[in-house]
């Protein structure tokens, strides 16, 4: 093992913490009284003390000392919790995360010397203020698996420990010693005030096999086993009792993708192979390696999932922060966290996400007495959801507040250029100016807005994730945008069609059933586009017409009933070929501007079928339907 890999593993394992920490904090605002957040916020606090400490971080332990003071004085009821404690804590946390990146970095002072204002004139009770006898023998594997017990004893000896000695009774003669084996035991005593918590911070980490006694000698016998005072809930079971947890740098799962991929393709070409020789031995071994490469395919995927919760504790702290700053209280209400995106798509949504809730914090909320005086509560609300929609998750951020101002974004544009005058144009295309770089209708510049990049990314980052981002809005009724976005970038199950002669793949996930178009409606002039689906109305689109394929259609063309934002709709196809794993490629940058494919994929005979995008088909055929009606 490296110097690297342990500092590696503190920071790993820290940074996680730090996060826990922040959400239970804004929790906490919440709900000052809650006993057990309390608790779970001082373990948190212990935890990263003791960690630091054992990794030689003392400059985090060292502040983390006083920043569990204070905690402990709520704990204790010495203290309460209020908005003051709230936002020194916050600060707090924000050292620590910094201090994590930069070892040393200044700050802590002044936020120490906040809580110790916040604590004046509360009477300080020494705890367990009694000589204190420590005997402990740490697992005998515990060289093997890199463990330092120096690095024990130098905490103990930095708590105030004297006369640590080696116990040698257990040490077997030399022809018998294992070098990676620890044989040795040790004992140690203290005579200043401390806790029984704060000496236990020493063995974080080692708690596997550990046989530890830690009793005053006079006044009590007792031996106790290590463990925490208090165990949490809402942590992951130690040691792999009840789901072991495994970090895993996303470098190694993005390959591994990589090569299930490929292992997908050669799957698939093996497949083909055995079809042209019909080999009933070779087709029975092409089942076996098909069945295999599957589970192996829905197990990688599994790992890369990521649930939205990953980064919402982000957005509370946002929300939190920009209620201080515009001083407008609001309530930041989450759905649906626990729906799963691809990891990639999941860590590239914060930065438009963050966005999206600056805009409607800013821009959308109006002031208190404004929305008295329109009739709607003081406080405002934001909401975000999330929520699976087919093969697709749909992420929505909506406010109450005031809406878009319809002709304000009209004016500004054509100031800028981006539309005539005497342009005509929807709701949607007003709103989707909103988008362009650069673009802003505040009237001057601060630290959250004014200079018109926000939405530029939010788009820019959107369609690179190969989603869509709608805007809708009432005025006086609030603001809503939706993020439609695939739940992979990887590998789909995939529906392969054949239309004029050419192969194209549709995503499983999104088909819901599959029906004959009518002879009726064979026709291409024909201008029904509704079809009658046990007694309901289903409109269809021909993808001839969107795709101007060449040719004349099937005698017998199929109808693909998918879901999409507007409900129900068909695809017409010439015919169903058949379903696919299928592994999804980049298109190159010449033809990446080609909106109603999401990508391409590699075929068993080694061809190359393209990755129809369904929102995007809706949403050029609904256009073209549009301009039709006009046009007539």
């Amino acid at each position: 093992m490296t110097d690297e890999e342990p500092n590696a593993i503190f920071r790993n394992e820290a940074e996680t913490l730090v996060e826990t920490l922040e959400e239970r904090l804004l929790r906490l605002e919440a709900t000052p009284g809650d006993a057990d957040l309390i608790d779970a916020v001082f373990r948190d606090l212990h935890t990263l003390k003791g960690s630091g400490a054992m990794f030689g971080r003392h400059d985090v332990a060292n502040f983390l000392h006083g920043f569990e003071t204070a905690f402990e004085a709520v704990r204790e009821g010495r203290a309460k919790v209020n908005e003051q404690l709230i936002a020194i804590s916050l600060a707090a946390k924000d050292h620590i995360a910094n201090l994590l990146s930069k070892p040393g970095a200044d700050g802590g002072d002044a936020i120490l010397n906040q809580l110790a204002v916040y604590l004046e004139g509360t009477p300080q009770t020494p705890q367990d203020s009694r000589l204190w006898h420590l005997t402990f023998k740490l697992a005998p594997d515990t060289l093997a698996l890199g463990g330092r017990p120096e690095a024990i004893i130098d905490d103990l000896r930095s708590l105030g420990f004297r006369d640590i000695r080696a116990l040698l009774g257990d040490v077997p003669p030399l022809s018998k010693i294992d070098p990676e084996r620890l044989y040795i035991s040790w004992e140690a005593w203290i005579d200043r005030d401390i806790g029984r918590d704060e000496i236990l911070t020493a063995f974080l980490f080692h708690e596997d096999g550990l046989e530890l006694t830690l009793a005053p000698p006079i006044e009590e016998a007792t031996a106790r086993d290590l463990e925490d005072p208090k165990p949490d809930s809402t942590r992951s079971p130690a040691n792999g009792r009840g789901g072991a947890l495994m970090r895993v740098p996303a470098e190694r799962l993005d390959e591994m993708m990589d090569r299930v991929g490929e292992l997908v393709i050669a799957e698939a070409r093996l497949r083909e192979a055995a079809a042209r020789i019909g080999e009933s031995g070779l087709s029975s071994i092409v089942e076996d390696i098909s069945r295999l490469t599957s589970g192996m395919r829905e197990t990688t995927m599994s790992v890369r999932m990521t649930p939205i919760s990953a980064i919402t504790g982000r957005f509370r702290r946002l929300a939190h922060d920009l209620a201080g700053k515009l001083g407008r209280h609001f309530d930041f209400v989450i759905e649906g966290e626990k729906t799963e995106l691809d990891k990639t798509v999941v860590e590239r949504l914060a930065e438009p996400l963050m966005h999206i809730i600056r805009n409607a914090a800013d821009h959308g909320l109006e002031d208190p007495s404004l929305r008295s005086a329109a009739g709607k509560p003081a406080t405002g609300t934001i909401r975000l959801e999330a929520r699976y929609a087919g093969a697709e998750v749909l992420i929505s951020l909506s406010d109450d507040g005031r809406g878009l101002d319809r002709e304000a974004i009209r004016m500004r544009a054509v100031e800028r250029g981006l539309i005539a005058s005497s342009a005509t144009l929807s709701d949607e295309e007003i709103f989707g100016l909103i988008f362009e770089p650069g673009f802003s209708t505040a009237a001057e510049v601060t630290d959250l807005s004014g200079r018109g990049v926000g939405m530029d990314v939010v788009r820019r980052t959107i369609d690179e994730l190969r989603g869509t981002v709608e805007v809708s809005s009432e005025p006086g009724y609030g603001t809503s945008v939706s993020l439609r976005l695939p739940l992979t970038l990887a590998i789909i199950d995939g529906l392969l069609v054949d239309l004029a002669g050419e192969r194209f793949v549709l995503p499983l996930a999104a088909v819901l059933e599959i029906v004959e178009l009518p002879a009726e409606h064979g026709h291409p002039t024909s201008r029904n586009a509704f079809l009658d689906i046990r007694d309901t109305l289903v409109p269809f689109l021909r993808l001839r017409d969107l795709l101007e394929s060449p040719g004349e259609p099937a005698p017998f063309q199929k109808v693909i009933v998918v879901s999409s934002a507007d409900g129900r709709v068909g695809l017409v196809v010439d015919r169903i070929i058949g379903s696919n794993q299928t592994v999804i490629k980049q298109l190159s940058p010449l033809h990446s501007g080609l909106k109603l494919f999401s990508g391409a994929t590699i075929l068993g005979d080694g061809g190359v079928a393209l990755i129809l995008d369904i929102p995007q088909l809706v949403h050029r055929g609904r256009c073209l339907a549009e301009r039709a009606q006009e046009a007539a």
